[in-house]
């Protein structure tokens, strides 16, 4: 049973992210070698936020030790910690560590959002129901503290369509959140009705619809169009991806992820293949790889799926194997290679 940890209408492009937020802000700041070192046990957490931020989790997990060293009362570090080990894939660690943030501050919406989140990374590795129900009560009980705390109840909406009844599941609670999400902000509305479209219903053209209402809307916030990219990548029509990709440089021109979004439009429109590999290497090359953005690996079987389109079968091999040596279990890289392979060794 998968759960969570990825927008039903962004699973083409991107495989398990979260690109529902909340996003961190890019930034290149780090614990620099020779730095002073924070006086207290904020300042370590504020020196931790900058570690995630660059993708460097274990000094994070240093720093954030530090931190509890001084202050084991602290709900922000064992917060943080707990999304280090997430990102980290150590579910167990990261769950332990959100318990104790929400233990330490119970009527933090945030909290247990993301403890939800970690018991429902827990839940898909461990097949466990019992922990995926524990997921859904914390995006409740973070709505039930913070209404507005929409990015709770697309999580909840997306639990509800995507778990089985025993667990929870239920296509009416569903609706129910979208109703209560378009109420809060339109934008967002639209987007959770598009998933409920896809999953619920299984009308695409009714998704289809709502996210060009997304697109006509012009949201300054460049996640709402990452969705709106995902769609139409998934429905192969890179001219629309193309529009909304257009739009997400207006709301965030220098965010990481447009070269990523812009190489796979090129490989899927099949034209421009040497700005393509161009975007997509620029892609791993300067972007940390975390969970809420498209993943490395994902672009690497990008890579390779242009090159076999270019009849490059060695190089189309290689970046299939990259892409399992960073995510093992990434099922259509493993096909496209073991296909390649078989035409290597048949005679001819």
């Amino acid at each position: 049973m998968k759960l969570m940890r990825n927008r039903i209408a962004g699973a083409f492009l991107f495989g398990l992210i979260a690109a529902h937020g909340p996003v961190l802000p890019t930034s290149q700041a780090s614990a620099l070698p020779g730095a002073a070192p924070p006086t207290d046990s904020a300042s370590w957490v504020r020196a931790a936020q900058n570690q995630f931020e660059a993708g460097n989790y274990p000094a994070a997990i240093t720093t954030l030790q530090s931190a509890i060293s001084q202050n084991p009362t602290s709900p922000d570090a064992h917060y943080w910690l707990g999304r280090c080990y997430g990102e980290l894939r150590d579910f167990d660690s990261a769950v332990k560590e959100a318990e104790k943030s929400v233990a330490l501050d119970d009527k933090n919406s945030l909290y247990h959002l993301w403890l939800g989140r970690a018991y429902g990374d827990k839940a898909d590795r461990d097949r466990s129901l019992f922990t995926a129900k524990k997921a859904k009560a914390e995006w409740e009980k973070a709505i039930q503290l913070d209404p507005r705390n929409i990015v709770a109840r697309r999580d909840l909406e997306e639990y509800c369509l995507e778990a089985p009844w025993i667990a929870g599941g239920s296509k009416d609670e569903a609706n129910s959140e979208v109703t209560a999400i378009a109420a809060l902000d339109p934008v967002q509305g639209h987007l959770a009705r598009a998933v409920y479209d896809i999953a619920g219903t299984k009308k695409l053209d009714l998704a289809e619809n709502e996210y060009r209402q997304v697109l006509l809307a012009k949201p300054k916030a460049i996640d709402a169009y990452v969705e709106v990219i995902a769609f139409f990548g998934g429905q192969n029509k890179p001219s629309d991806m193309e529009t909304a990709i257009q739009g997400a440089a207006l709301a965030s021109p220098n965010d990481p992820r447009l070269a990523y979004f812009r190489g796979v439009e090129r490989v899927l429109s099949g034209t421009d293949f040497a700005h393509a590999e161009e975007y997509l290497k620029s892609y791993i090359a300067s972007t940390p790889n975390r969970s809420d953005w498209p993943s490395h690996a994902g672009a690497r079987v990008w890579l390779g799926k242009m090159y076999e389109a270019q009849g490059k079968r060695a190089e189309a091999a290689e970046q299939y194997r990259a892409a399992l040596q960073l995510d093992p279990g990434r099922k259509e890289a493993r096909a496209r290679l073991e296909k390649l392979e078989k035409l290597e060794k048949s005679p001819g």
